[in-house]
């Protein structure tokens, strides 16, 4: 694996020698624009259940295999130049599933991350978490704060784990800790403003995703950073997660950077722009 490239550098040493990849990764990875990556990618990694299925496998089973999509994927982003990549993993609606599974999923949870720190760091890659931690096992809590400190050094890609996590469980935990505070005199109801629930929300240290991908072939965003999503293109995929690979994300990223992303303006207003 080819380590410590810039994304420029990566993306013509691969075009050049073709990395002893299939063709059609060389031909996706000779499509992508590299001035114009998303900094920012969000993924709901949906489909592991019914891919366990149509295996007539339990749901663990495509919970296990979807890690090495995740190792993937994770991989990808970093060798192309990736800033942040949020990952929605474990939902505050997904404990209401059967807890054998729950359980599972946490033991899952907690022996991967152990297991990757040392690819984390080969890779340069930061992990930071998302989400109501509270509400995870000690055994996962430790697990997690360990790879957060032991990746913490790291200058690369920004990995950002949603464990726990809801957007509505986000912006009423935000918008009582701006309560406390505006009791607190610390800050004027009159003045609050949007970049004041930006500061209150658990993303405050990273940009918004300018790529969503979803996969499984559902179109809806099931409760993932509601607010952080307001003008990011979506990519919908019947891709199952555990046959997500770098091919699936190429494609995504090309589809993207083929979109004209106009945030309100008109499509001349954003060609005058460009043209500056």
């Amino acid at each position: 694996m080819i380590n410590n490239f810039t994304n420029n550098a990566f993306l013509t040493f691969a075009r050049i020698i073709k990395l002893r990849l299939p063709d059609n990764m060389v031909s996706l990875l000779n499509q992508i624009d590299n001035n114009k990556l998303p900094k920012h990618i969000a993924i709901i990694m949906d489909g592991n259940g019914r891919w366990a299925a149509e295996k007539g496998e339990e749901r663990l089973f495509g919970h296990f295999h979807g890690v090495e999509s995740v190792r993937n994927i994770v991989e990808g982003c970093a060798e192309i130049g990736i800033s942040y990549l949020t990952l929605y993993a474990f939902s505050t609606e997904n404990w209401d599933r059967p807890q054998p599974e729950v359980n599972g999923l946490m033991t899952l949870l907690a022996e991967t991350l152990r297991k990757e720190i040392p690819l984390l760091n080969k890779h340069n890659i930061k992990l930071h978490i998302i989400g109501d931690m509270e509400m995870l096992p000690q055994f996962a809590v430790d697990a997690l704060q360990e790879s957060i400190d032991m990746t913490n050094h790291n200058t690369g890609l920004n990995l950002i784990m949603a464990l726990s996590y809801s957007s509505r469980w986000e912006l009423v935990n935000a918008v009582k800790k701006i309560g406390l505070a505006v009791e607190a005199g610390v800050i004027n109801a009159a003045e609050i403003n949007q970049e004041t629930l930006e500061n209150y929300l658990t993303t405050k240290s990273f940009p918004d995703p300018e790529l969503m991908i979803r996969t499984s072939g559902e179109f809806r965003i099931s409760n993932f950073l509601l607010y952080q999503l307001a003008y990011t293109e979506l990519y919908f995929t019947d891709t199952r997660w555990p046959d997500f690979r770098k091919e699936n994300l190429y494609e995504a990223i090309i589809d993207f950077q083929n979109r004209e992303r106009r945030f309100g303006k008109t499509g001349l207003q954003i060609q005058q722009e460009e043209a500056i």
